[in-house]
């Protein structure tokens, strides 16, 4: 099932060069977040379904849209389905790069047959605590299975290569969303981007949390982040010697002191 498809400009900037990026929302996703900003598409089913020409066809239509990238987003469930589209599209003429925009609850098994197929993988870094993951997205092991699969993503594709444009060729990039009272465990997640993976990964810290959905049960999320919260992930990466940072700056003026 799919929720929508087009040219996406809120993307990080080197997906989204002059054109955008080419978003295909698939309706449902293997996480069950409490304060998902899109919970009518990922938990209540909002799309409609779509057959394999018809998949196909979307890809087709954002290449000639001019789109810079086929950008999967919560693709993990439907990997079968995907493939299949993509066999037909390629041999119709398909070949901007696929990029793969998970929630990073992907198994390595998975991944390895998509080994040669995904050009850049944009998975998030949700949490560091297992418990912390239990209780807001539903999955227990979210960090080892987070972990094992980032891994894995970077064995693939390494660091985030650019074209003389500045747009996403192929490497893995990273995102982080910032929650409040750091819930998210920021310092675990630069901590093992920086000694495991690559101080070059390329991190988008996001500040864009409101609470959404069953997040105003929760006292500890019932807030936007802070300022001081932002601040205080961008830092911590830093000190990691993470330095390759999108940091979404626009978005500074809509969080309160």
């Amino acid at each position: 099932m799919v929720s929508s498809y087009g040219p996406h400009f809120g993307e990080e900037a080197p997906l989204v060069g002059e054109h955008g990026s080419g978003t295909i929302f698939f309706t449902y996703c293997n996480l069950r977040c409490v304060f998902c900003q899109n919970y009518t598409i990922s938990q209540l089913g909002e799309g409609s379904p779509v057959g394999t020409e018809e998949l196909a066809g979307m890809m087709l239509s954002l290449q000639v849209k001019g789109c810079h990238n086929i950008n999967l987003v919560s693709p993990t469930h439907v990997v079968p389905y995907i493939l299949e589209a993509l066999e037909l599209a390629v041999s119709r003429g398909l070949h901007l790069p696929l990029v793969y925009n998970t929630g990073g609850y992907d198994s390595v098994e998975t991944l390895k047959l998509l080994d040669g197929i995904v050009d850049i993988y944009m998975p998030d870094m949700k949490y560091s605590d297992e418990k912390t993951a239990e209780q807001l997205s539903g999955i227990e092991e979210y960090p080892q299975v987070n972990k094992a699969a980032i891994r894995e993503m970077y064995r693939q594709g390494g660091d985030l290569q650019l074209d003389e444009q500045g747009i996403a060729v192929r490497g893995l990039l990273v995102r982080h969303l910032v929650l409040p009272n750091r819930l998210a465990g920021t310092q675990g997640v630069v901590r093992f981007l920086a000694k495991e993976v690559s101080t070059n990964t390329y991190l988008n810290i996001m500040a864009q949390y409101h609470p959404c959905h069953k997040a105003f049960d929760i006292p500890q999320l019932a807030r936007p982040v802070s300022r001081q919260e932002f601040y205080e992930a961008i830092d911590l990466a830093h000190r990691q010697g993470l330095n390759r940072l999108d940091r979404h700056q626009f978005l500074l003026k809509l969080i309160p002191r």
